[in-house]
């Protein structure tokens, strides 16, 4: 027999021992209960007193906690027992136990013991009593009862069907579903009774509380070894399976019409009896085949909906079932404890026990971690992994632990898929199924590289979190340089650097790019060519090798390669690139003049990138590559020569020819400009191109001016410029040359007439004219030329106005300021030493007519000069004349001895010059 009670399970054996153990299945203690059979088990609420029954006609109560273990002899076989709800708590401590004797007796603990009270008896054994709150039912051979404590009546009799198969082989199953609903699986039949109170106003005049209603009837194909409720996660269908409506003997009708759905089904325990005498009556048959014991079916688990619809059947694995029969087996649910649910928050773990005689089997309901399982044996991996996924956030909410291994079962699909040739799924699958484990995605890796699908995985690999080993991402590398260059590019540019080992694929790329057609021109013509170039210079930049990959920018005609440049201080490594610089800055403006945008004026970017780092890129340098394009040489060195005309001095007589060739407009100021050409080779490159104001300037710094004058005589025509010529050269028979030249040139004279001035006397000219000349505008030009005389006597004579009034007032100023007085004390400082004049008082004191005062020891060899003679002596007649005469004299030596007159402002005066 088996029974259950707070986390407890009681074993009672065919030996008569009782055995308790928890739901791990371990040992808590065993009792020696009987000396036959256990027959019935029941166990208080708390798990701490069981009571047993047995066939040798003991009633045992057992404690778990305390020595307390009252037992009942009854004389007869005991078939069942069962105690009172809340044993421990109740002060009676009752129990209620029936037999073969047929009397259900009560046993209530009194001052003075026990005493037994018959309930019913007479109408033969008494099979199984169940109590619940105030309520017993028990089943004897006519049927079952129910009875209420609390009124002390029996409430109802639920008769047995006549034709119903023998009672002592085929138990009958009690089972309280809650304190008003019983179950009661007897035979082939399940009745469900629902008991509730009576209503006041019903015309019956019982006296009893609570009326019965057999609300549900199901006739089955088995025998009912047990029957528990079980909970539905959904509602069962209505359809009903084979319902029937039966009358007892005193007319009560049983009906099992549909009843409304509820969430609970019946859980049963089903035996199919091998010997069907056993239902017949032909018991006492004379046929030996019939006599011998046949052997029996596998025992069934299944739960019919309240709607008498079969939902589920399962068989169970029991050991030697073949010799068991229905009373052999044993139901229990088991509530083993609350569980966090995903919906409701808080649920109850349920599940079964089954006992027979060798094995106790655990039966839990089938979940979604067992429909898992069974899409996996049916390698329906796909739908299985969807449910994974779909319960785990459930799983996640009640925090309960998922004991599906969903990487497992992802692998196998993997697998599955590999096998069937569908690498795009499998692919598709490894982010979920790999997650975070690098060693399975380096593993998965490899596998597609050897079936030769890499393609297929490489939109998945992970670049961070995690980050795999680096050869696996130099292998997807070196796939891309084989199949897909303009991948490789997007890769490289989007992967982080530090994953891959960057040198070993720029070795890979330029053994690659050598063996490429047009790689060694400067620029690149095939797609393939370019997009290699492309792929080292971003190698080179994410390796910090900015100057090595700037060739590649170069030759791709990049136009982030200035600024690259600045960025990075590539000044050193492009010194020999400066011929594709100044051509690709060229080609970069023309684009933008073919778009019209609007360009700097010259010189372009590349020069003045060359020219303002000449200490890291030598001029000799970039001259020397850039003798085959003159044009770009002469960009250059004329930027050169705006920075400073000292450094192209070595190639002058070269920027004379590329003036001269490109910019002839600009050749005059190079030559005015700069010293270091070689005149004669000047000379020559202008007369080979016939520029005649720069060979003028030449032949003029050559000394050689009449030859000069005669071509801007002979050449220009210019008189202005002839005479701006004979200014510059301060040379008087250079203005006769002129003056000749213009003898017999009217145009000339005219010139010289109108632009003549200090350097030349206008009668000079005028001699010179012959008579009979005739020069047009020669009375304008005399004309002007008077008037401009009239102008300068005009000024001169203002001038001089001026002048002598300016004289006059300073001369009165000067007269003012040396014959007016001033203040002087005796602390008046000294303006060169800054001591007050009155020390030392004996000292000599000089004033002079600018009105500074100053000590004569502080003048320039003030030491030297005579001391004041004394007053008393020049009395006496020695040491000097008295009087005015004296003092004059003194003062005249004075003077001569200070030459440089007023030391203050001769002081001055010399920080004016300086």
């Amino acid at each position: 027999m088996l029974a259950y009670a707070n986390q407890r399970l009681a074993l009672g054996t065919h030996g008569g021992m009782l055995h308790i153990i928890d739901l791990s299945g371990q040992h808590i203690k065993s009792f020696t209960a009987h000396s036959a059979s256990v027959s019935d088990i029941s166990i208080d609420t708390t798990g701490d007193f069981i009571a047993t029954a047995s066939i040798d006609g003991q009633v045992v109560v057992h404690s778990l906690s305390g020595a307390e273990a009252p037992s009942f002899n009854l004389k007869r076989p005991v078939r069942t027992v069962s105690l009172e709800p809340n044993f421990a708590k109740s002060s009676s401590r009752s129990l209620i136990s029936g037999g073969m004797a047929g009397n259900l007796i009560l046993h209530e603990k009194g001052w003075l013991g026990y005493k037994e009270t018959i309930l019913h008896s007479g109408e033969g054994p008494v099979w199984q009593v169940r109590w619940r709150n105030n309520l017993i039912a028990w089943a004897n051979d006519i049927g079952v009862k129910i009875y209420d404590t609390q009124s002390q009546t029996r409430i109802t009799f639920i008769d047995r069907p006549p034709d119903s198969p023998r009672a002592d082989l085929f138990k009958c199953t009690l089972h309280w579903q809650d304190d008003s609903t019983l179950l009661i699986g007897w035979a082939d039949q399940i009745k469900v009774a629902r008991i509730r109170t009576r209503p006041r106003k019903s015309p019956s005049t019982s006296n009893i509380p609570l009326i019965v209603e057999i609300t549900a009837v199901f006739q089955l194909d088995c025998m009912v070894s047990g029957i528990v409720p079980h909970p539905l996660s959904q509602p069962a269908s209505p359809v009903p399976m084979d319902a029937i409506m039966k009358s007892n003997g005193s007319g009560s009708v049983r009906s099992t019409s549909s009843a409304p759905l509820a969430l609970t089904a019946f859980l049963v325990l089903a035996y199919t009896p091998p010997d069907m005498s056993l239902l017949t009556g032909n018991e006492a048959t004379s046929d030996r085949a019939e006599q011998a014991r046949k052997q029996a079916e596998r025992p069934e688990l299944r739960i019919i909906s309240r709607a008498g619809e079969e939902l589920a059947a399962d068989a169970l694995g029991i050991t030697n079932y073949e010799r068991w029969n229905c009373n052999d087996y044993v139901l229990v649910d088991i509530d083993a404890g609350p569980i966090k649910g995903p919906a409701a928050g808080v649920a109850m773990e349920r599940y079964y026990v089954v006992l027979s005689p060798k094995d106790l089997v655990v039966v839990k309901p089938r979940d979604w971690r067992d429909h898992v399982a069974w899409l996996v044996e049916r390698k329906r991996y796909e739908e299985a992994l969807e449910e994974i996924e779909r319960r785990s956030g459930e799983a996640d909410a009640s925090g309960e632990q998922d004991v599906v291994d969903a990487v497992q079962i992802g692998h196998k699909y993997i697998e599955y898929l590999i096998s069937e040739d569908d690498f795009v799924k499998a692919a598709r699958l490894c982010p979920k199924v790999c997650g975070q484990d690098t060693k399975r995605w380096e593993d998965w890796i490899f596998v597609f590289a050897q079936k030769h699908q890499l393609q297929a995985i490489i939109p998945y690999i992970p670049t961070e979190s995690p980050t795999l080993g680096p050869l696996v991402y130099e292998i997807v590398l070196t796939y891309f340089l084989a199949h897909d260059r303009q991948a490789l590019l997007q890769t490289i540019k989007t992967w982080p650097k530090g994953i891959y080992d960057i040198a070993a694929v720029i070795v890979a790329v330029q053994s690659e790019l050598e063996r490429a057609p047009s790689s060694s021109s400067m620029k690149p013509t095939g797609p393939d060519t370019v997009i290699l170039m492309e792929c080292l210079a971003e190698l080179y930049t994410l390796n910090r090798q900015p100057g090595k990959a700037l060739p590649y920018f170069l030759r791709l005609r990049r136009p982030n390669v200035f600024d690259l440049i600045k960025e990075n201080n590539l000044f050193t490594d492009v010194q020999d690139q400066a011929l594709l610089l100044v051509e690709f800055d060229r080609e970069l403006r023309e684009k933008r003049k073919e778009v019209g945008q609007e360009i700097d004026t010259e010189p372009v970017s590349a020069i003045t990138l060359l020219v303002d780092h000449i200490h890291s890129i030598p001029i000799g340098r970039v001259v020397q590559q850039l003798q085959s394009r003159p044009f770009y040489l002469y960009l250059y060195l004329d930027a050169l020569f705006h920075k400073d005309p000292h450094l192209t001095s070595p190639y002058a007589d070269t920027q004379v020819e590329l003036y001269a060739e490109y910019a002839p407009k600009r050749l005059i100021d190079f030559l005015r400009a700069s010293n270091y050409y070689n005149l004669e080779k000047a000379y020559n490159v202008c007369n080979d191109r016939d520029l005649v104001p720069e060979m003028v300037f030449l032949l003029g710094r050559m000394g050689n001016n009449k030859k000069a004058l005669n071509l801007i005589i002979e050449r220009l025509g210019d008189v202005n410029r002839a005479i701006d010529f004979a200014k510059e050269q301060h040379d008087d028979d250079l203005w006769e040359d002129l003056l000749r030249y213009s003898e017999t040139r009217p145009a000339f004279i005219r010139g010289l007439l109108e632009n003549v001035g200090a350097e030349i006397d206008p009668i000079r000219l005028i001699r010179r004219i012959k008579n009979g000349l005739e020069i047009p505008g020669l009375k304008g030009a005399l004309i002007k030329i008077l008037h401009d005389f009239n102008l300068q006597v005009s000024l001169l004579e203002g001038c001089q106005t001026i002048l002598n009034g300016d004289c006059a007032d300073l001369v009165f100023k000067l007269h003012k300021n040396q014959t007016s007085g001033f203040f002087l004390s005796a602390k008046t400082p000294c303006p060169l030493c800054n001591k007050p004049i009155s020390q030392p008082p004996d000292g000599i004191v000089l004033l002079f007519l600018c009105r500074h005062v100053v000590h004569a020891h502080c003048v320039e060899h003030g030491d030297d000069l005579p001391h004041q003679p004394d007053p008393t002596l020049i009395g006496l007649g020695i040491g000097g004349q008295p009087g005015l005469s004296g003092k004059i004299a003194f003062t005249a030596i004075l003077r001569a001895k200070i030459r440089q007159g007023c030391p203050v402002c001769h002081k001055k005066g010399e920080g004016e010059r300086a």
